[in-house]
């Protein structure tokens, strides 16, 4: 609201008394939540960035990258130094995000969806956003969703949205700003477009640059919005930055601010995000009831990293980001793909500096908010991720965590490699340079890597340890074996 025009419409001494009263409810709101006990179905705000590569943060070693904020959250947090996300593109990654479930069990068949697409979230899954719900949490999501659209192939289902699937708002895109009838739809009870309980604000973004620029800025004040509105009931909010996956937009505020260009312009922009965020936390007495987890869908785009002049994208090569010190980036299956930052940020119950060590992903994030809303994980599918708490706030949470077991996967969502300790066992190799690196590969004969001692995965070490490949090939066997037999929802 525009509390400047609404208070033009009554006299000087009204609008004093209804801003007196506003500033008088949101200091009663902070009070009321204050009191709230901090482990007692806490907030959660969960940030997901969009292709980030490892290296575009100055907390791992950027050089002209700019993230005080965001180096703020991971050294007065808990930073994961080995995190990982589940797909090495979005719509996968962003399934297994709310569900803690591998890519393969879907049933999306593709690592990307697009908006002709038939298939979607199915219904069936059980979200993030549904268990927050019933807990009795305020659900909203602010930014991309990329996980089905309704359209012709589905009888324009409004099930592919994101209110159908545990979120009591949304506002954001149906899929990658880049697509050419991306749209900007926000959540409505009197809307019907594209289906009854939206509205459009915008479409064929690419054609409208200026809606692109104001994407990061537009979800963060919604994201505050609801913040406040919210502030004495427990929330859940998903931010899904559209940010920077190519084309790479900042709001005029921020262009040219950055030593690095348009990427870090891009970058201190959703820092920015993040200290709006905090100090609007700390304003409502919500910094200790909030813990924040922070993170990216898959690694940077280097298939545009020789591209001078794109069409959508401009000087593509000098705006891609890179996840040194990893291979790759996004669309393959070696590290630079999957590698992201992992950062859960809780003052008052994580302690600062924490940095474990030990390998994590984003299949974590949902049995580990479950168990802080109060809710079982579902116990009639398989859920692929762990509980983290005991690593993040050991005098707060008893309990082992399981060892690590994670499923590369690469654009048909099926498995590639396998990690389990620091061993990591490819199977074939997926990369959208179309660059082997000099390797060939197959299941009668896998590259073997140990990632924690070869981060460049340069080594095979297969011939010296035949035995440990031959383990986690049959591993990767099983495992594979059993996501087929236990099925999708959409088989």
């Amino acid at each position: 609201m525009n509390y400047f025009n609404e208070f033009s419409k009554y006299p000087c001494w009204l609008a004093l008394l209804l801003s007196v009263a506003t500033g008088v409810l949101s200091a009663s709101k902070a009070a009321e939540a204050a009191t709230r006990p901090a482990l007692d179905r806490p907030n959660v705000i969960l940030v997901f960035l969009d292709d980030a590569g490892y290296g575009d943060f100055a907390h791992h070693g950027n050089p002209t990258i700019e993230t005080p904020t965001i180096s703020r959250l991971a050294w007065e947090g808990a930073q994961f130094t080995q995190f990982y996300t589940s797909s090495p593109a979005c719509s996968a990654s962003r399934y297994s995000l709310l569900t803690g479930r591998v890519p393969g069990r879907s049933g999306l068949g593709s690592w990307v969806i697009g908006p002709g697409a038939a298939r979607h979230m199915h219904p069936k899954e059980r979200t993030l956003a549904e268990g927050f719900k019933a807990s009795g949490y305020a659900t909203a999501l602010f930014g991309k969703w990329h996980l089905g659209n309704p359209n012709e192939k589905n009888q324009r289902t409004p099930e592919a949205l994101p209110l159908a699937h545990g979120f009591d708002q949304w506002l954001g895109t149906n899929v990658s700003h880049d697509y050419d009838n991306a749209k900007l739809l926000q959540s409505d009870v009197n809307g019907d477009q594209p289906v009854r309980g939206y509205v459009e604000l915008g479409r064929d973004l690419p054609s409208h640059p200026g809606i692109s620029a104001s994407l990061t800025q537009r979800y963060t004040d919604a994201a505050l919005s609801f913040i406040e509105q919210n502030a004495s009931q427990p929330f859940f909010v998903y931010l899904a930055h559209n940010q920077p996956h190519l084309g790479l937009y900042a709001s005029d505020a921020f262009v040219g601010r950055s030593r690095r260009g348009l990427l870090g312009d891009v970058m201190a922009e959703i820092d920015h995000s993040m200290e709006r965020i905090l100090k609007r936390l700390s304003k409502l007495e919500l910094t200790n009831h909030t813990l924040i987890v922070f993170s990216s869908d898959n690694g940077p785009w280097l298939r545009f990293k020789e591209t001078a002049s794109h069409p959508k994208y401009g000087e593509a090569r000098m705006h891609v980001g890179n996840a040194y010190p990893f291979r790759d980036g996004k669309g393959s299956t070696w590290e630079g793909g999957h590698r992201v930052p992992g950062i859960f940020y809780w003052p008052g119950v994580i302690k600062g500096q924490t940095r474990i060590l030990e390998p994590a992903s984003t299949l974590d994030v949902f049995p580990t908010l479950m168990h802080l809303a109060g809710q079982p994980l579902p116990d009639d599918r398989s859920v692929d991720g762990r509980d983290l708490l005991p690593w993040l706030a050991p005098a707060h949470f008893s309990g082992e965590v399981s060892p690590f077991r994670f499923l590369y996967s690469y654009h048909d969502n099926q498995a590639s490699a396998l990690r389990e300790g620091p061993w990591k066992c490819h199977i074939r190799i997926g990369s959208q340079l179309g660059d082997d690196y000099g390797f060939t590969v197959s299941e009668a004969a896998p590259l073997l890597f140990q990632v924690e001692e070869d981060l460049g995965e340069r080594f095979n070490r297969a011939a010296e340890y035949p035995e440990r490949a031959e383990k986690l090939v049959e591993n990767l066997r099983a495992y594979r074996q059993q996501i087929l037999q236990e099925g999708t929802y959409w088989d």
